[in-house]
């Protein structure tokens, strides 16, 4: 006959065996070395004792977003300069710089879809992408006008003269800022990181990606696209085709889209990253999003122990670069180059 006492009590020391046993796991994983997403040096990890300068669109405070003028400023400012980018699709396929999909007139005095537009139209007719409505600005204007370079707030309109161009480069135009390419931007700084992010969706964004991808391939051997380029996207059709395509090709990068990013957080927070194994390169994130704080050593750690890099964007603000500074992050992203390389500068003078 069972003894009640004694099977009770074997119960418990099961329950307990089995919890100690959860807790060893648990502790195995938690602790266990990370899945590396590549294998391999990370051009986007921080090497040395500063981030990567990253130029938004060029660092369209002081110069007009998306354009080639822009990029050579950033560079004149820091040679290192990682280029950030977006690229629209043009009716004659070729990819343009510009941030909205769109041609507006806040931009270029020019309504129309880029898909619908000839590339060829806007070199011929000397298409303004110069222009700009300054929500940034002191005076509160709403009016479109000539680009303004508001870092200084002193009203001053910038041409294509004013730039700081590397020796034997002449500017493209004296007065007009004209299309960029993705391909002159590329040759234009064969040596530096560039981040390029799909703007177009559906049908149209798919065979944006594919021109990227084909114009990587064909530019690779001379100009390295494939060891200094990262793809990203927010629409997620164009992001599960860039993991694709990623699958086929190692030497593809591309940052995460948010769903990523949130599972690796979850992961992570509990301990348990060692079950995130997405091939990404790079998170590229705001300080905060939804509540949940990015800007934290421990998030940090964890990608590098993945062997992700962690660039956050955009900061325009001496205060939060040097707290990115601080914590040791990769990358910060900014509308403000020169403010930003004059904050490295000298906080590297005061360790």
């Amino acid at each position: 006959m069972n003894n009640p006492l004694k099977t009770k009590k074997n119960r418990k020391r099961l329950v307990i065996f089995i919890l100690f046993g959860v807790l060893i796991l648990y502790a195995s994983l938690a602790f266990a070395p990370k899945p590396r997403s590549h294998d391999g040096v990370k051009p986007f990890i921080r090497e040395g004792e500063e981030p990567l300068l990253i130029a938004h669109g060029g660092g369209n405070h002081e110069f007009p977003d998306n354009t080639l003028e822009a990029f050579y400023n950033a560079y004149s400012v820091d040679q290192n300069v990682m280029m950030e980018t977006d690229v629209s699709l043009t009716k004659d396929g070729v990819l343009i710089l510009s941030h909205d999909t769109t041609l507006d007139r806040k931009t270029t005095l020019v309504d129309a879809p880029i898909i619908e537009t000839n590339y060829e139209d806007l070199i011929e007719d000397e298409v303004d992408f110069g222009y700009e409505n300054p929500i940034d600005s002191p005076n509160g204007t709403n009016e479109t006008e000539s680009f303004i370079e508001y870092t200084n707030y002193q009203n001053e309109q910038v041409s294509p003269k004013d730039v700081t161009y590397p020796a034997g480069v002449e500017p493209r135009h004296e007065e007009v800022f004209l299309a960029t390419t993705l391909e002159e931007l590329i040759k234009a700084f064969p040596d530096n990181q560039i981040n390029v992010e799909i703007k177009q969706t559906g049908e149209t964004g798919m065979k944006a990606l594919e021109e990227a991808l084909d114009l990587f391939e064909r530019l690779d051997e001379e100009y390295d696209t494939f060891s200094r380029i990262v793809l990203a996207s927010f629409h997620e059709e164009i992001y599960e085709a860039i993991k694709t395509r990623a699958s086929l090709n190692e030497a593809l990068m591309f940052s995460p889209q948010e769903k990523t990013v949130r599972n690796f957080v979850i992961l992570q927070k509990s301990r348990l990253n060692i079950f995130f194994n997405e091939p990404i390169s790079v998170f590229q994130l705001p300080t905060i999003q939804q509540g949940i704080l990015f800007a934290d050593e421990s998030f940090i750690e964890a990608a590098h122990d993945h062997n992700v890099a962690v660039h956050f964007w955009t900061i325009n603000d001496q205060e939060t670069m040097r707290m990115l500074i601080r914590l040791g992050v990769d990358g910060i992203m900014t509308d403000r180059p020169t403010l930003l390389r004059d904050v490295l500068d000298a906080y590297e003078e005061n360790e």
